[in-house]
């Protein structure tokens, strides 16, 4: 517990939300405290601190989800309409951009289930299909590259820190495209991570003055969001797509353990190995929920041909949607991350910067409504530690008011801004890549809302 509040107070004082403090040493150099705050009657759980999008009274208390929900819904209705200004300073537009950008980047999962027990098949040449033998060779050579089993297998835990920039980058409407070239208009931020054997972790970002947690207890996985509260996964429990961003080798190199060598591609200049990974059909159906279909999920690792290194991640989820009236919409989520500044620590190479482009495309429905948002994150990474002392099965509890159930992971509209209308709502999500949580019949002149997470 004291390595978990350490590590939050550094989360603190590196976005700059701290306000007194000191500095103590250690074996990596002075750590800078803010603070401390009180422990509160939850589980695992620190004082809440102001976590908007803010209101606009600026209380965040006594707000219902639907209040706090109806930003995000002008964000929807603008891309339905026209192309809304990206560069917009107002603060309803704020407010969503910040929702999309926290609930599609902040906390990503990986497709499919690893566990840490796991180990990387034996290379096997006799027998095996070439893609399949050459994929393994590659990963063996990654594993080495990045330190070998034995010091990945010495790792009992593990702790990141650093530092991330968000921003919004385009829109495309069918009435034209909007680029946004002003970097001022960024969210910047940071996180921590923490992870422990077996199959658990926990994140927490806090960016723009929001700040988004998750985490999985190696039975569960859950989140929270200031505007839709504590809930749970669905399907099989996943790591964070985060810790794969060069941070974690060993389950980088489990999660491709079932992948296929596809091809060559050359990738920021490098030559590199292409292994893809492709979700069973089982966890999609497990992932899937109500009218909301996962059609697919495929993963994607640029390997350097040169150091056997991961250069680059990319990942691609369609989710189906199916409405009453017969109609189908699309979802489309792809996150593309590069990969750069390999150091070793304790002699584990770890990536210490990067950058993720990620694009979200809805089709379908009727002809000429498509809209493609593309959103960008930079990240470095200021610290990483293993084996850290103090770390328990105590950071990783769920908190006390964790929920099930699509109805608990919606965000609905207002009944005033949306009356007589169909409207889809976006809302971020723990498996962040177009999910959606419910739907049900609406008050508003009993057309179906939907329900969606994004």
């Amino acid at each position: 517990m004291k390595a978990l509040l350490w590590g939050r107070k550094k989360l603190i004082a590196s976005s700059g939300c701290s306000g007194g403090g000191g500095v103590i040493g250690g074996e990596r150099g002075g750590y800078y405290l803010s603070q401390p705050e009180p422990f509160i009657g939850r589980s695992s759980s620190l004082r809440p601190v102001m976590e908007g999008p803010d209101p606009d009274n600026g209380e965040v208390s006594g707000v219902d989800s639907k209040r706090l929900g109806s930003g995000l819904s002008h964000w929807v209705k603008g891309q339905w309409s026209r192309a809304p200004s990206v560069t917009s300073t107002t603060p309803a537009y704020r407010k969503s951009d910040l929702r999309l950008l926290l609930g599609v980047m902040g906390a990503p999962l990986a497709p499919i289930n690893v566990s840490s027990s796991s180990h990387l098949l034996h290379l096997t040449i006799r027998d095996s299909p070439t893609e399949t033998s050459s994929a393994q060779y590659i990963l063996q050579q990654y594993t080495a590259a990045c330190g070998g089993h034995k010091l990945h297998n010495a790792i009992k835990n593990a702790y990141a820190m650093g530092k991330l920039k968000m921003i919004t980058s385009e829109l495309e409407t069918p009435t034209g495209t909007v680029r946004n070239r002003n970097s001022t208009k960024s969210e910047t931020g940071g996180f921590v991570l923490w992870q422990m054997n077996p199959d658990m972790w926990y994140v927490e970002l806090s960016v723009g003055g929001s700040k988004v947690r998750a985490g999985c207890n190696g039975k569960l996985v859950w989140r929270h969001t200031p505007w839709l509260g504590s809930h749970t996964a669905k399907g099989p429990v996943r790591p964070l797509r985060r810790a794969l961003q060069g941070l974690d080798p060993r389950t980088t190199a489990t999660m491709f353990a079932e992948s296929k060598c596809v091809g060559e591609r050359k990738v920021n200049g490098e030559d590199c190995f292409i292994l893809k990974l492709c979700t069973d059909p089982e966890t999609l159906r497990a992932r899937s929920e109500g009218p909301a279909e996962i059609v697919r999920h495929i993963l994607f690792g640029y390997f350097s041909q040169r150091t056997g290194l991961l250069a680059q991640i990319e990942d691609s989820q369609l989710t189906r949607i199916q409405s009453n009236d017969g109609d189908a919409v699309y979802w489309e989520t792809t996150i593309n991350s590069s990969l750069d500044d390999y150091k070793q620590v304790e002699g584990i190479m770890i990536a210490h910067s990067g950058r993720s482009v990620v694009t979200l495309f809805r089709f379908g429905e009727v002809a000429m409504s498509h809209t493609r948002t593309k959103m960008e994150e930079r990240w470095t990474i200021e610290e990483v530690a293993f084996n850290v002392p103090g770390l328990s099965l105590d950071c990783f509890i769920p908190p006390a008011d964790l929920r099930s159930g699509s109805l608990t992971e919606a965000c609905e509209y207002s009944g005033q801004e949306e009356k007589g209308k169909s409207s889809l709502a976006l809302a971020s999500t723990t498996a962040h890549r177009a999910k959606v949580a419910a739907l049900e019949k609406g008050s508003f002149d009993n057309d179906p809302v939907w329900h969606i997470d994004v």
